[in-house]
């Protein structure tokens, strides 16, 4: 694509991050440059004032993991300051520990989809199983399990309660009845199915007696004790604008049948994240059928390819990444606030802790710029640290607002072992074609740094990359794949590389088809008892409960989130934005690519509208349509449909952020709220935590106002590099370049390692 990087590249200038062009480099101009970089902050500064990045999806190749290879050559260097959770699952990757015990029990133990296929009545999909997001998996998926298992749950005829403002997060061949809750009540809704079961006797007394700890408190809650208001059907309907009739009923049905209570990741990405996930535990609990084939409860079906899938539990063979001594950290989605506010505390599941002074971002195989919110504040964010490094293989905009740009290298243009969680097969990854440019692989790149840093062979431990991709494989197969959790006895014997590489793959041990979650603890809950104080569910958590947080007590609770219909904030912006995943792309993989592009509406991103919503206000199919509200603005595509209920439009994640320049007539300051003319929702997402608890992603939701676009919109240049410069490079062909003009230094001596070329020299392009 156009917008490959195809040679290292160094910001032309000293103002504003983002806004300016680049100029070429040489590869050993640029490495001397980062290692001086690196080599001044950790003598200044120390090692705990440089934030390794690269949280994203880097690659299917499990040797050429880009968050690996950074991490491990940063650890080298003395450490860093690191992330942990993530944004798809940051509110319940704290929350489940103090429930279950431990979150994998939940997100990677899910009920195999053979057994939801044979014994499950009833679905009821908080979130829908949307079909587009379970063709993915970390490291890539051989078998997809997950559309198969679709169309088989369709022909059985199992039954479906869809929970969603989209009538499409469902596949329409299932028999579901659609019920478009208003986005963000998921909670208030479950809470009243929870009060119907309690009141009405069809609560699982047993069950809750013997395998979970704290009911009484939540249905003291339910009850209205403490705050007078009984959470039934009247006081839920009008949030979630459902019939009370049809809660009740809704109710009673999950309680005739085997139920099976679902919850996507999306919910969790919210204000208040954890709440829809603690209440529908809590509302599967109630049913009793934890632990019973086909009922209980999941979360994450049609969120990724392997939740359900009944492939083998493997360990694959990855790169060690070394020990961090840095003990610094933030919740990854906090990578803003990290920046501004150096010095600051935060809670985090019941501890404080403090943001480090960071001076230089060190980022590989993640571009922050997609899955961040509110873009404007996190390009002031940006701005602040001395030097920003990233390797990228394309101009995205996370490279657009780094100092230095090293070009990397694709999975198709190196040699890698690629696998994924819960697939059948390992696969050599042959190279498939010459590096773009002078793109070069991570390893390279970091060895060619660790070398000019004097720890080259701890970091290599002199193996070239075909040597360790041997030596790894050689490790995992002397480990034993074959007696693994979840391998049958049978599986046959797994070959050396050598025949792994000229075979160009490995069938990996069946795992066992069926397998239910819980079913164990269930069975006796005193024998197998889960990682919890209790040893039980914890239905209310007496360690949550101390942290303290108003935003998270200790039961799953209703909080109103503060953009809500209704509220203060829809008067100006009236209509509820939902930014989940696309159907053309991984997040933003490949955006330039021509699946994605021949998506595009108007060369935009497509958003959804209710027809009624776009009639009021002069919208037409086709038409260039401006989202705004406070945080910024997005021109997208218009799509009427009615598959989104009324005040809801859908604009999906992964559009490559391209901000109205400030040079352009009409156009805002840098630092003002930003026009992505290309449709990045995230310049209208908040960048608020889900709660002190977790510190997760609260993206999901946003409220927004909709007009149509008069006259010619701008047009999107991101599928273009960024503007280059051409500046004469003097000296001992190795060293820093020489700075340019006088309004072009630093703004601070801490970056003076960072070469500044005169922005006012020939426009050139890229090689």
């Amino acid at each position: 694509p156009r917008a490959a990087a195809r040679a290292p590249a160094s910001r032309a200038g000293s103002r504003a991050r983002g806004a300016e062009p680049f100029v070429e480099v040489g590869w050993d101009e640029a490495l001397d440059l980062v290692a001086g970089e690196l080599a001044r902050v950790r003598a200044q500064h120390g090692m705990r004032s440089v934030f390794g990045g690269s949280y994203g999806w880097g690659g299917a190749g499990r040797f050429h993991h880009a968050q690996s290879q950074l991490h491990r050559f940063l650890n080298t260097l003395g450490g860093f300051t690191s992330s942990r959770d993530s944004y798809s699952l940051g509110a319940s990757h704290v929350l489940l520990p103090h429930v279950v015990g431990d979150a994998d029990a939940v997100l990677r133990a899910a009920s195999s989809w053979p057994t939801v296929i044979e014994n499950t009545e009833l679905i009821v999909a908080f979130g829908g199983i949307p079909e587009k997001n379970v063709y993915v998996t970390p490291g890539g998926v051989t078998r997809h399990s997950a559309p198969v298992a679709l169309r088989a749950l369709a022909g059985r005829g199992v039954r479906a309660a869809l929970v969603s403002p989209l009538r499409t997060d469902l596949p329409e061949d299932i028999r579901a009845r659609w019920y478009p809750v208003v986005p963000g009540s998921d909670t208030a809704l479950m809470l009243a199915l929870a009060h119907t079961l309690l009141t009405e006797g069809l609560h699982d007394r047993a069950f809750l007696e013997r395998c979970t700890s704290g009911f009484g408190t939540f249905a003291a809650y339910l009850r209205g004790e403490a705050d007078g208001a009984a959470k039934d059907a009247e006081w839920a309907a009008p949030l979630c604008e459902i019939p009370a009739a049809d809660i009740r009923a809704l109710a009673r049905d999950m309680a005739r049948s085997r139920t099976l209570v679902t919850v996507t990741w999306s919910l969790q990405r919210t204000p208040y994240g954890e709440q829809p996930v603690w209440a529908g535990l809590a509302l599967a609990a109630m049913l009793g059928q934890i632990g019973l084939p086909g009922g209980g409860f999941g979360h994450g079906y049609g969120s990724m390819g392997d939740v359900g899938d009944n492939g083998p539990r493997l360990r694959l063979p990855t790169l060690p990444q070394g020990t961090n001594p840095v003990p610094d950290f933030i919740p990854c989605a906090r990578i803003a606030d990290l920046l501004l506010h150096p010095g600051e505390e935060f809670d985090y599941d019941g501890a404080r802790y403090t943001y480090p002074d960071i001076r230089l971002v060190h980022w590989a195989g993640g571009n922050p710029f997609h899955h961040h919110q509110d873009l404007g504040r996190l390009r002031r964010a940006f701005g602040r640290p001395d030097t920003v490094i990233v390797h990228e293989p394309h101009w995205t905009a996370t490279a657009r607002h780094a100092d230095i740009v090293l070009p990397a290298t694709t999975g198709q243009e190196r040699e890698d072992i690629g696998g994924g969680r819960r697939d059948t097969h390992l696969i050599a990854m042959r190279r498939a074609l010459a590096p773009v440019g002078e793109a070069r692989d991570d390893y390279a790149v970091f060895s060619a740094l660790a070398e000019r840093l004097a720890t080259v062979r701890e970091f290599t431990r002199g193996r070239t990359a075909r040597e360790w991709l041997r030596h790894l494989y050689e490790e995992w197969r002397a480990d034993g794949p074959a007696g693994a959790e979840g391998a049958s006895p049978s599986a046959r014997c797994v070959p050396d590389f050598d025949a792994f590489w000229a075979a160009g793959e490995v069938r990996l041990p069946e795992g066992p088809t069926h397998f239910t979650l819980f079913d164990a603890f269930r069975a006796d809950p005193v024998a197998h008892p889960l990682p919890t104080p209790s040893g039980r569910i914890e239905l209310a958590s007496d360690t949550v409960a101390d942290f303290g947080y108003d935003d998270c007590p200790g039961h799953p609770v209703w909080r109103e989130p503060e953009e809500w219909p209704g509220g203060e904030a829809a008067e100006r912006h009236p209509l509820h934005l939902i930014a989940n995943q696309p159907e053309s792309r991984l997040h933003s993989q490949l955006d330039v690519g021509a699946v994605s592009r021949a998506a595009k509406v108007a060369g935009r991103e497509p958003v959804w509208l209710h027809p009624d919503d776009a009639a009021a206000r002069g919208i037409r199919d086709g038409d260039v349509v401006r989202l705004f509200n406070d945080r910024g603005a997005c021109l997208a595509g218009a799509v009427l449909t009615d598959a989104v209920r009324p005040r809801v439009v859908r604009l999906a994640t992964g559009a490559w952020f391209d901000p109205l320049p400030p040079a352009t007539a009409g156009a805002q300051a840098h630092d003002d709220p930003p026009l992505c003319v290309h449709g990045n929702p995230n310049v209208l997402t908040a960048d608020v935590p889900a709660s002190r608890l977790s510190q997760g992603c609260a993206g999901q939701h946003a409220l927004v106002q909709a007009e149509r676009w008069s006259g010619e919109a701008p047009p999107v240049t991101v599928h273009a590099p960024p503007r280059m410069v051409r500046a004469e490079r003097r000296g001992d062909g190795g060293g820093p370049a020489p700075r340019g003009s006088e309004d072009h230094e630093p703004r601070r001596p801490a970056a003076q390692h960072v070469p500044r070329h005169p922005a006012n020299s020939t426009e050139g392009s890229p090689r």
